[in-house]
């Protein structure tokens, strides 16, 4: 065989093996090194192929894509810095537990470290933050090449999607000529399937963890985020049987849709009510049970290390559990699943246990309730928005403000609406991209992002994908001109550099980037002009609605808002 031969079958055995192994979805940014991968990729019949050309931003696509299916999804680019954009969407991918096959083309060895232009080092480019990193061998007519390319993508994309759920990356070299003839025939496979097992808890476990709940009187459980693809009816069958207070994050998408008969169980204002000490006296619990990762709330963790329970029970799917508290005291080595349901145990709750929580609950929803109708702040608008949407709509939230209001804010619903947030590092880089590539991946429901203005800056060259890919989604700008959430914190406190260090105010508005987009814009500058965009009819498939906002009100009103139910708590 010639060199484009030896270079196109090579190829073709890449994309073979990874649509083999369930991968439906390519990310690309253009580059030259990558071109015999992307033409492969790009003459294959059934894969999804999307394209962005800012390779930050491509790997932020891919994340949402991958987070909104719960698949691996792959990232191909050229050699060199292309390489190290990818970076901060891999760590975010490696904390959220997120399945990428990333794929980095590469100059061949005689090239590296010779001053060769585009040639960085990317063996182990990603370190730690990826499950596993492979270097893949120069296309070549040794008959041991194809057999390991085909099986070391079954072992990649077996990892990226093995509990916990996570990155690897593929470092394939090519040399030059990098053209390849396009085949209308993927080759035929001598491996056939890889099966990844379920991780359930042993005997031991069932029965300790069936036994601390028999002997519980003061307990509750604590719901984070969920392992993608989690199966949300083994948790309402759990919390039916359990019937202790459920404290669900708002990313736990259990605030939503809820269950009739599992209602009264659910509390989702703990924040606001162990701000209050008396309440927190009450509720101090001998047992806590943690699935999925831990909460936003700050007011949460304290609780918990100021009571050590007894029994803190954490289940998790990876052996490096997370608990940053510090306060486990039993570690459960599971997944969530039909395990829930062998559970045998007697409720020893006191009901009174459960009818503190339950009375708080309401005191707090009643005033976070009628919140909208006093206040004109970002909370008010983001419980307007909630109060709004309609029924299968999709609202990605960007760290900081946003996502603490949506916590705030979001109470139990029987409407069908989910949350979703980049919490693996909680960064605000990258959110939009993210948001845009997860619409992608539910294109059967509505997609809002709500964000800020200096995250939504931060990442404006996302909207670049739009230009390339049909894209639908109403993009909600809070702009209090600059970083809102440090109005919360200490920095606040020491006026000399704030506003300079911490306030970054910028000034712009966001008119101009609509226009550049093709975007439907939509200003509102009050409160009352919201049911401008409530009430408004989509015109086009991409929406930016920008809020003005002011960063001293949200603070003024969000601690009379806690105030509020302080009082009524104390009474």
């Amino acid at each position: 065989m010639n060199e484009r031969e030896i270079l196109t079958n090579y190829v073709y055995k890449v994309v073979a093996s990874l649509m083999q192994n369930g991968v439906q979805d390519i990310v690309i940014s253009p580059g030259s090194r990558s071109t015999p991968l992307a033409y492969a990729f790009a003459s294959t019949k059934n894969l999804n192929i999307y394209r962005q050309v800012d390779e930050r931003s491509a790997a932020f696509f891919a994340l949402g894509i991958a987070k909104a299916k719960g698949q691996p999804v792959v990232l191909l680019c050229t050699s060199g810095t292309a390489a190290a954009n990818y970076y901060p969407a891999i760590v975010e991918a490696k904390y959220a537990r997120v399945p990428l096959i990333v794929i980095t083309a590469d100059r061949p060895h005689e090239l590296r470290e010779v001053g060769a232009p585009q040639a960085i080092n990317q063996i182990n480019l990603y370190g730690e933050h990826v499950k596993w990193s492979a270097e893949f061998p120069i296309p070549d007519e040794a008959k041991q090449t194809l057999p390991y390319i085909e099986r070391h993508v079954a072992r990649g994309v077996s990892i990226a999607k093995t509990a916990p759920y996570g990155p690897v990356h593929f470092n394939v070299p090519f040399r030059e000529p990098l053209l390849i003839d396009f085949s209308s025939e993927l080759p035929n496979q001598t491996f056939n399937s890889a099966f990844v097992g379920d991780i359930a808890p042993s005997k031991e476990a069932i029965q300790l963890l069936s036994s601390v709940i028999s002997e519980t009187e003061k307990g509750f459980v604590i719901i984070g985020e969920l392992a993608l693809g989690t199966d949300l009816q083994y948790m309402w069958s759990f919390v039916r049987k359990l019937q202790w207070p459920i404290l669900v994050e708002s990313l736990s998408n259990m605030r939503t849709n809820i269950p009739e008969d599992c209602q009264q169980y659910i509390i989702s204002t703990y924040d606001a009510l162990l701000k209050n000490q008396s309440f927190k006296n009450n509720v101090v619990p001998d047992t806590v049970i943690r699935f999925g990762a831990q909460p936003v709330s700050k007011f949460l963790s304290i609780f918990l290390t100021e009571t050590m329970p007894k029994n803190f029970i954490v289940v998790d799917e990876d052996p490096m559990f997370r608990d940053s508290t510090a306060v486990s005291t039993h570690f459960i080595h599971s997944s969530v699943g039909d395990w829930l349901n062998d559970l045998q145990f007697n409720n020893s709750l006191d009901n009174n246990y459960l009818y503190e929580w339950r009375k708080a609950e309401e005191i707090a929803t009643k005033h976070i309730k009628e919140y909208v109708q006093y206040e004109t702040d970002e909370g008010a608008v983001v419980r307007k928005l909630l109060e709004n949407l309609p029924t299968q709509s999709d609202i990605f939230v960007s760290s900081s403000m946003p996502i603490r209001d949506i916590d705030t804010f979001l109470t139990p619903t029987e409407k069908d609406i989910q949350i979703f947030a980049n919490r693996g590092a909680n960064g605000i880089d990258g959110v939009m991209s993210t948001a845009l590539g997860f619409s992608q991946g539910r294109p059967n429901r509505q997609m809002y992002l709500l964000i800020g203005d200096l995250a939504f800056l931060h990442d404006v060259n996302a909207l670049i994908a739009t230009r390339y890919q049909q894209c639908n989604i109403t993009v909600i700008v809070l702009n209090n001109d600059g970083g809102g959430i440090f109005s919360y914190l200490s920095q606040s406190s020491v006026e000399q550099y704030y506003e300079e260090l911490f306030g970054t105010p910028t000034a712009l508005q966001f008119k101009d980037v609509a226009n550049m987009y093709d975007m439907e814009y939509i200003q509102i500058d009050s409160y009352n002009e919201l049911n401008i965009f409530f009430d408004k009819e989509n015109e086009k498939p991409l929406r930016l609605v920008e809020i003005i906002t002011d960063r001293q009100q949200n603070v003024k009103a969000h601690r009379t808002l806690w105030q509020k139910i302080h009082v009524e708590l104390e009474r």
